[in-house]
């Protein structure tokens, strides 16, 4: 068993935090504190943005803001760090310069990273932070591996779904990923999405710790009611695919007088493009808009629900999935990325060719016509299965143990680097 050292000092760095869709990275650090993990909060931004959750607002009182301080701050923190570690802010800014040569984003915005990561590495050494681990596989993972490089801490990071599917943050995997000390997927499928773009002598470096739920998530009394419902969580957006689901709930509707109601908890840019094809269809009366909720009403529509359905086109594998599988809901949703490793086919819910609208409607129409007594024995499977794989506590014990597991050699890429 690997040996950790006490007090034990970890931070977590985000783009933004806390979120309405960062609930996850929230039970992860509060799970991590259980174990007695003292963990400082950063996150790039999101000082300002409105918040509706009363655990979000108290989390923004804890974490810390890289960017708050304006330009005159990065701009300090490079000229400070020139004076201190000369040597490592040029391999810093070596490193941002490869990251830039295959990003969308010019080099000038890679070199602002560099300085984010300056004014980090002041912050791990004034609090005695021992590991830096970064939530995405996009900046977060390189400015976590920028502040490694300018102030020595090892780092990891956790990718998810879109994170790994956009070619910029692909092509600098093996950058990130060849330095950290580790890196995570939180699903099998993720793993093998990174797997593409290193080489085999990294495959070791990544592992699978998915996303979990606090102890007692979902063990209120299920209260659904008289009126079959599906809801779907999540931003109103193109690739989470509400437009597909409006099509489907058309088609559901035209074939069948039984009263039901879609729910779309969220919100987003696509609202309008949504509420108009809503009203295109005529089903005005079928689907409702809630707007953003908190954890605890995304719970209680969870709780009043006959089953989630989730109509994505793009996914890694959906937090929210395992909330309605703990409230005992099954789950409609796409074979698509990790869903299949969590969902099974007629026994936890349905699964459909993704962007099928047609076979949407059809396994909704499953959902609909089931007896109470079916979707309660299917929805106690889908408990039972969802905590056999995503308890919080469990997947963080391995989070903890990687972190500080007996040190690899992450400054072997610099080294490599710096001798061409």
């Amino acid at each position: 068993m690997t040996i950790i050292p006490a007090p034990m000092r970890v931070a977590y760095l985000v783009n933004q935090y806390p979120a309405v869709s960062h609930t996850f990275i929230r039970r992860e650090i509060e799970a991590l504190e259980r174990l007695g993990m003292s963990v400082t909060r950063i996150a790039l931004r999101g000082w300002d943005i409105p918040l509706i959750d009363e655990g979000d607002i108290a989390e923004r009182q804890r974490t810390r803001y890289v960017l708050k301080g304006g330009a005159g701050a990065l701009a300090w923190a490079l000229i400070r760090a020139s004076f201190r570690v000369p040597g490592r802010l040029v391999a810093a800014c070596r490193a941002a310069w490869q990251m830039s040569r295959d990003s969308e984003r010019s080099l000038f915005v890679h070199l602002v990273y560099v300085a984010e990561a300056c004014i980090i590495a002041n912050w791990l050494d004034d609090e005695g932070v021992l590991h830096l681990h970064a939530h995405f596989a996009t900046n977060p993972a390189e400015v976590a591996m920028l502040t490694h490089i300018v102030g020595g801490k090892p780092y990891s990071f956790t990718a998810h779904g879109s994170d790994i599917m956009d070619r910029p943050a692909q092509v600098g995997l093996q950058h990130t990923v060849s330095r950290a000390a580790f890196a995570v997927a939180v699903c099998s499928y993720g793993r093998g999405q990174i797997f593409k773009w290193l080489p085999h002598c990294l495959w070791g470096r990544v592992h699978v710790v998915r996303c979990g739920l606090q102890p007692g998530y979902g063990s209120e009394v299920p209260t659904a009611g008289a009126v079959r419902r599906l809801v779907c969580v999540g931003r109103l957006s193109k690739e989470k695919g509400q437009l597909l689901l409006v099509e489907a709930a058309a088609k559901v509707a035209l074939s069948s007088n039984e009263p039901f109601e879609v729910v779309l908890v969220g919100d987003g840019p696509m609202r309008d493009q949504i509420q108009l094809l809503v009203s295109r269809y005529g089903i005005e009366n079928r689907v409702r808009i809630t707007g953003w909720l908190d954890a605890a009403g995304v719970q209680r529509e969870l709780m009043a629900a006959t089953a989630l359905v989730v109509p994505s086109l793009s996914e890694g594998l959906p937090v929210v999935i395992m909330e309605a599988m703990a409230s005992r809901r099954p789950v409609i949703a796409p074979y698509l990325a990790g869903i299949p490793e969590l969902v099974r086919h007629s026994e936890t819910g349905w699964l459909y060719p993704a962007s099928d609208a047609d076979r949407l409607a059809e396994v909704m129409s499953l959902c609909l016509n089931l007896s109470n007594a079916e979707l309660r024995e299917m929805g106690e499977a889908a408990c039972r299965d969802v905590w056999s794989m995503h308890d919080v506590d469990i997947e963080v014990g391995k989070l903890r143990e990687l972190m500080f597991a007996p040190a690899i050699d992450t400054n072997r890429a610099d080294r490599a680097e710096s001798s061409r």
